[in-house]
Order: structure tokens, then C-alpha cells, then sequence
């Protein structure tokens, strides 16, 4: 099978690659992420992912496998989208500050003649951070293209993390580890 990483995400296509599998990456512009508004935590993220995946259907051929994620934050019952602007990162970043809260990815594995999706969670537990280092790091690392306004990997992942309970790599955006299980167990992929 031919593996499709349907993702603009640069972060999913490193963890992807870090499988050592053969890939190409195939985006469509335009696709709805909204969901119903009664999903809650896991469901969202597997909501948005299936719905990606329907997008590309008509596409798909017989030898191939379309992969496609989507990932959320949860925050005291609550979705952080990506941040609108640098004020609404930071307000997400000083939300966060001092708490626990969980990482959710949606992952869907689609071909031509089956479907299987998944979830994985991860907590996440920021310790207090400061008004400067939250602005330094909207400032320099401008994190609108991440849900809840942070990218694990980088420099607010190095200072203000101190607990992680799950997959570093659902965090970062894509579990890789249950996506190779899924890919062995279900589509005979290596």
C-alpha cells in the first residue's frame, strides 16, 4: 500500500517519517474542521480526522492509505483552538499556566475498502510560567498554527513542562507508536 500523510502539519510529517515507511503528502485547501457541539474531549479530534478523510475519498485508489489527524487541547472541559492572534496565545498560554490538561489526537486510517480510527490521550502538566516567558515565547516562536498556542518541542515545552503522562508524540501531534501498531495490526502495512 501506498501511504498518503493528508497534513500540512510539518511536525506530522517528521513523526510519520520517523517510522521509516514511504509516504507522500496530499492536502486539499478548504476542508470544515467544525464538529457538533455536544463532542466532548477524545471524540472531537476522531470527528475532524473522519471527516478529513471523507474529504479525500473520492480521490483514493485501491493501493492506497490515507492518514489523516487532527489534534486538540483540553482545558477544564473545554477546546483551546489555535490561537487567533498573539493576545489569544497568550491568554491560552497563561490559562494553562500551573495545570494539567490533556492532549487529544483523532488518527484515521482509510482505504478503499475499510476504515479504522483511533484516539489517544495524553496529559500534560505545565508548571507556573511567568508573564515574560509566556510573552518571549509568542513573541519569538509566534505558535498561531498550534492548538492551544504551544508546540511541546519547543522552548515553552523545554521550561514549562513538568509532567507528561502518555505519548510525547500524540502531544507533538501525531501518536506515532499506536499508528504503527494500528497500521500492522489492521492493513498487514512492513
Amino acid at each position: 500500500m501506498k501511504l498518503i500523510l493528508a497534513s500540512n502539519s510539518p511536525r506530522r510529517r517528521e513523526l510519520l517519517a520517523g517510522l521509516g515507511l514511504p509516504f507522500e503528502v496530499r492536502v486539499l485547501d478548504g476542508i470544515d474542521e467544525s464538529h457538533p457541539a455536544d463532542l466532548q474531549e477524545g471524540d472531537i479530534p476522531l470527528y475532524i480526522s473522519r471527516a478529513k478523510a471523507e474529504a479525500y475519498k473520492d480521490a483514493l485508489q485501491p493501493d492506497e492509505l490515507l492518514i489523516t489527524a487532527d489534534t486538540i487541547v483540553w482545558l477544564d472541559g473545554a477546546v483551546l483552538e489555535k490561537p487567533r492572534d498573539e493576545e489569544d496565545a497568550c491568554r491560552m498560554l497563561r490559562q494553562l499556566s500551573g495545570k494539567t490538561h490533556q492532549v487529544f489526537t483523532g488518527v484515521c486510517l482509510t482505504t478503499t475498502e475499510k476504515q479504522v480510527s483511533f484516539s489517544c490521550r495524553s496529559d500534560v502538566t505545565f508548571c507556573p510560567l511567568s508573564e515574560e516567558e509566556i510573552q518571549h515565547y509568542v513573541n519569538a516562536y509566534r505558535p498561531l498554527d498550534k492548538a492551544g498556542a504551544y508546540g511541546v518541542q519547543e522552548w515553552i515545552g523545554y521550561i514549562g513542562v513538568e509532567r507528561i503522562e502518555g505519548s510525547f508524540f500524540n502531544v507533538v501531534g501525531l501518536p506515532v507508536q499506536r499508528l504503527y501498531q494500528c497500521l500492522k495490526q489492521n492493513f498487514n502495512v512492513l
